[in-house]
Formats: C-alpha cells, sequence, structure tokens
C-alpha cells in the first residue's frame, strides 16, 4: 500500500468526524461513535491490528478519559456552587463602578476576568459566564458572544488548570516511539511537558498582547455608531497596558511553575493591575466610548436578554472578597500540590490505579485521581460550601447540575479518546506499516515540507473547529505533529508547541463553542454571523504564530533534547 494511501485513510475517521459535524450538523454524540468505529475499522482492516491491542488501546483511551471527566466535573462543580452561594452574583457586582467606557470594560470583564475563567474552568465556561455579565452590563448580546468568544485564544491552552496539555498533549504524545526517544534524551514526560509550555507561553505572549485591542477595535466596528475600525485605537495605549499586564505575568509562570498556572495564576494578576490603573484613570483617554441609544440596535443585536441577569438566581449577597476566595484556594492548593520541593504532590501521586499490561499487549494506563486538578477542585467545593455557609440541599443541586453536563461531555469523549489511543498504538501490526498518525507525518513531510511550522497551528486550528476543544485537538494530532517534526528534522518541542497555540485559536471558531455562547445569551440560530467575524481574529492568531515559528525553526535554529538544533 502506497503511502499516499496509508494517509488517507488514516485522515478518513478524522474526516469523517468533521464532516458530520461540520457539513451534516450531526451532534457529536452521534458523530464521535461513528468516528470510532471507522478508525478501529481501518486499523484492524488496512493496519491489520488484532482485536485484542485495538481493545487495549480503547482500555487506555477509558483512562485519560477519566482523568478528563474527573477535571471537567470539578471545574463545573465549582461554577454551579458559586452560582447558588451567590458568588458569581458578587463578582459580577464587583466589575460595576470601575469605569462606564465600554472598551475599559472589555479589557477589565472580557480578556482578564474571562481569562482568568478559562483558566481555572475552562471548556467553554469563559463565553458562558463573560457573554452573560456583558449582557447584564449593557451590551449588545451580539457583541457580548463575539467577545466571548474571542476569549477563547490566549488563555485556552493551558484552561481547566492545564487540561490541554497535561492531558492533550500528554495523551496524544503517548506510544513507543515517543516513550523511546524520551529514554535516550533522558527526559520524563513531564520535562517534555514543560519545555513545551516554556515555548507556548512565548508563542501565544506575541499574539495574544494584542488581543485587547483587536477585541476593542472589532467591538467599535461591528457595534459602534459610527461602525469604524479605528475608533477603538483611541484607547491602544490602554488595551496595550492590559495585554502586557496578562501576558508578562503568563510566561513567567508557564515558564517558571509549568503548564498548570499561566492563565489560572496570570489573569488575576493582570485584572489587579488593570483595575487599579482604571480606577485611576491611568492610561484612559477623556472621551468616554459607548454604544449607540438602545432604541438604535440592529435587530441581529438583540436578543430580549433582561438587565435582571446582572444577577445570579438564588444564594445570599456576600462579599467580593469571599467570592474570589475559592479561586485563590484553587491557585494556591494547585501551587502546593505541585511545587517539586513539597512532599505534598509526590504523597497524592502515591495514590493510582494502573493496568501495567493491559490484556497481555504491553499497553499500559494508569491514572492518579487524588493529583489531578479534579480533585483539588472538590476540596475547593466543599470548603466554598462550609464559607458560604450554603445548605446541603444547594450543594447538592450544583452537584446534579454538573452532573447533568458531564453526562453530554462523556458520551462524547468515551469515544474521541480512545480514538486516539487506537490511532497512537497502531505502531504494533501485522501490517508492517507505521502508526497511523506517522502514515500521515510522513506524507505531509515528503509533500509540504520546510514551510511546515507555517501550517503546523492551522492543523491544531482545524482540529478544534472539528472537536470544539483544544484538548481533543492536542489528543488527535500531537503524535502526528511530533512525526512530521522528526521527518523534517525540526524541533518537535516547537512543533508540537505551534500545534497546542493553533488549537488553542481555534476555539474561536468551534461551533460547540459558539452555541453554548449563544445560549446562554439567547441567541440560538444565529451563529453564522458570530462566526463570520470571529474567524477575523483566528487567522490574525494563526498567520502571527506561523510566521513565528517559521523564525524559530529556520533562523534561530531552535532545537530540543529530542531533535536537537537545525
Amino acid at each position: 500500500m502506497s503511502l499516499g494511501a496509508q494517509a488517507l485513510l488514516a485522515l478518513f475517521p478524522i474526516a469523517l468526524g468533521g464532516v458530520l459535524l461540520v457539513g451534516f450538523r450531526v451532534a457529536a454524540k452521534h458523530a464521535m461513535p461513528a468516528a470510532y468505529l471507522a478508525a478501529v475499522a481501518v486499523a484492524m482492516g488496512a493496519w491489520r491490528m488484532s482485536p485484542t491491542r485495538v481493545g487495549a488501546a480503547s482500555v487506555q483511551g477509558l483512562f485519560l478519559t477519566f482523568d478528563l471527566l474527573f477535571i471537567i466535573f470539578g471545574a463545573l462543580l465549582l461554577l454551579h456552587t458559586l452560582e447558588r452561594s451567590g458568588g458569581v452574583a458578587a463578582l459580577r457586582r464587583s466589575f460595576h463602578g470601575v469605569s462606564d467606557d465600554r472598551r475599559v470594560q472589555v479589557v477589565i470583564v472580557a480578556w482578564l476576568f474571562g481569562s482568568f475563567i478559562e483558566g481555572a474552568a475552562g471548556f467553554g465556561t469563559p463565553a458562558a459566564i463573560a457573554a452573560p455579565l456583558l449582557v447584564a452590563l449593557g451590551f449588545p448580546a451580539a457583541c457580548a458572544v463575539m467577545l466571548g468568544m474571542m476569549i477563547q485564544s490566549t488563555a485556552v491552552t493551558f484552561g481547566a488548570v492545564g487540561t490541554p496539555i497535561l492531558v492533550g498533549v500528554q495523551g496524544g504524545l503517548g506510544g513507543e516511539v515517543f516513550q523511546e526517544a524520551l529514554a535516550g534524551a533522558g527526559l520524563t514526560v513531564l520535562d517534555y511537558l514543560r519545555l513545551v509550555t516554556a515555548k507556548v507561553v512565548l508563542l501565544h505572549a506575541a499574539a495574544g498582547v494584542f488581543m485587547p485591542t483587536l477585541m476593542v477595535v472589532m467591538m467599535t466596528r461591528f457595534f459602534g455608531e459610527r461602525r469604524s475600525w479605528t475608533e477603538g485605537l483611541s484607547i491602544l495605549p490602554f488595551t496595550l497596558f492590559g495585554g502586557v499586564a496578562f501576558v508578562v505575568p503568563y510566561v513567567l509562570f508557564g515558564t517558571f511553575l509549568g503548564p498548570e498556572f499561566p492563565s489560572l495564576l496570570g489573569a488575576p494578576v493582570g485584572l489587579a493591575v488593570v483595575v487599579t490603573a482604571a480606577r485611576r484613570g491611568f492610561l484612559i483617554p477623556d472621551d468616554v466610548w459607548g454604544f449607540p441609544r438602545r432604541e438604535a440596535w440592529a435587530d441581529d443585536w438583540v436578543s430580549g436578554l433582561e438587565e435582571e441577569m446582572a444577577e445570579a438566581p438564588g444564594g445570599r449577597r456576600i462579599s467580593t472578597a469571599m467570592a474570589w476566595a475559592p479561586y485563590l484556594l484553587v491557585g494556591v492548593l494547585l501551587v502546593l500540590t505541585r511545587l517539586p520541593a513539597l512532599p505534598l504532590g509526590a504523597g497524592l501521586r502515591s495514590v493510582a490505579l494502573t493496568w501495567p499490561d493491559i490484556l497481555g499487549t504491553g499497553i499500559a494506563a494508569t491514572t492518579t485521581p487524588l493529583y489531578l486538578p479534579g480533585f483539588v477542585l472538590l476540596v475547593v467545593v466543599a470548603l466554598t460550601a462550609l464559607l458560604h455557609r450554603m445548605p446541603a440541599r444547594e450543594v447538592a443541586a450544583a452537584v446534579r447540575s454538573s452532573a447533568s453536563v458531564l453526562v453530554g461531555a462523556g458520551i462524547v469523549l468515551v469515544f474521541t479518546v480512545p480514538m486516539v489511543r487506537v490511532y497512537i498504538n497502531s505502531e504494533v501490526n501485522a501490517a508492517g506499516l507505521l502508526s497511523m498518525p506517522l502514515a500521515m507525518a510522513e506524507w505531509v513531510a515528503g509533500n509540504v515540507g520546510q514551510v511546515w511550522p507555517l501550517f503546523a497551528g492551522a492543523t491544531g486550528a482545524l482540529g478544534a473547529f472539528i472537536a470544539g476543544s483544544n484538548t481533543v485537538s492536542n489528543l488527535m494530532f500531537s503524535a502526528f505533529q511530533f512525526g512530521v517534526a522528526e521527518r523534517l528534522g525540526m524541533s518537535t518541542v516547537m512543533i508540537v508547541a505551534l500545534q497546542a497555540v493553533g488549537a488553542a485559536a481555534g476555539n474561536m471558531v468551534a461551533i460547540h463553542n459558539v452555541v453554548a455562547a449563544s445560549a446562554t445569551v439567547g441567541l440560538l440560530g444565529r451563529e453564522g454571523a458570530t462566526l463570520r467575524k470571529t474567524i477575523l481574529p483566528t487567522l490574525y492568531y494563526l498567520v502571527v504564530v506561523g510566521l513565528l515559528g517559521l523564525l524559530a525553526v529556520h533562523v534561530l535554529g531552535v532545537g530540543d533534547p529530542l531533535a536537537g538544533p537545525r
């Protein structure tokens, strides 16, 4: 079988999922099982994988699915607990009175607060919180959705306390080839992930520092009275300040602490700095920009959502400090459990569930549930219930609502992640072929060549567009990107980092995320109008990081311990 035929067959299950999701608008809960079955058929038919190995790879995928769902559940439960305790309402109140200028509110509420929520919860949560909050502050619903989608860019690679790296890249890179390369370099998987993280934060910082400016400019162009691109530039010094205030701590936390912390800790640092500056009028022009009179708003701007949504239903009135306390606890506990100098992390990792030789295939799977961020989130939920004096029935209601959302995600992931593991574990087969991701990589290396860094991010974005998730895109394509880099003699760390950054940018046009954000403000059915706008910042992001990738590989000669310098 020719290499082109191998690549085409390997691509088929992923393409099938994309066509069903995008072309035929089939729900992911139906599309991804079909894609999984297609992957099994290709693996057993063309690659001649044994049924036992396919089953073992699927079981390995279920271990990863558990890790992912545990994190999602913890993030959702904390959010729903705060909604019922009055914490979300208190957070919303804390933004009133800082400034009446809509451009300032975009930087504070959308860019910084939204990025913090992404770091803490991920999975589309920022738009679900920030979009209704913006409408409550007086933004048109369509503008709120557009901005909510643009939040899902710089912070996303480290969303849900680093899940796209810790679960997505790590899960996507597994396999004997990768493990042998690590062993040859004397590195652990965690070492490699930290190297990737160090590259990702720099790429994101270069593109992300201008995202607040782009948010404001798009707001003035599409929702201003004059429909002007340049009108938003009158506050350029402040929007650049807002970008720098986030990306500087973001880079530092990512470089020195690891993938759990850039968004989770970088955003609140930036938020504190920018709110303080805004209260003092620092870099804010004398003119105050606002939307046209409400009666002049176009019909497609509005949804009819009432102003009362500024206050979350239920819960007693609590202080702003008390509302922020749970997120502070999340940050502190994660730092304490991740610092190598402290014994706490090692103790939590000692509790592990392992299947070392699944069905006699040599494939292994393990999970460390107490070390996962999901466990930290559950501990913080329990502490929040005590601090906010919540009745047991409210906590139980938060658990039920979180579990109901988890079911939908679980149906999708229970097929998607095992599909990825079938791909990766196809390296052992009776046909004597390369693994399915490496077959695609070999074809790309031979036909695209040295300009691949320009397209590596776009591949990640395609995965996020299809799957609606940075994590799933990384699961699908990390091994593919690693293989392309090896065959082209490029830095595997840099190419995998470009994958992770591109997958984050793809979240701005991920159909699932647009639907979820639109639903929170009553704009279902108008997703196309949002996508036509958010494709602009997505293209901006991909072009910037693609050019940076070319510069890093071909001019700076960036290498890594596995690939070495060019």
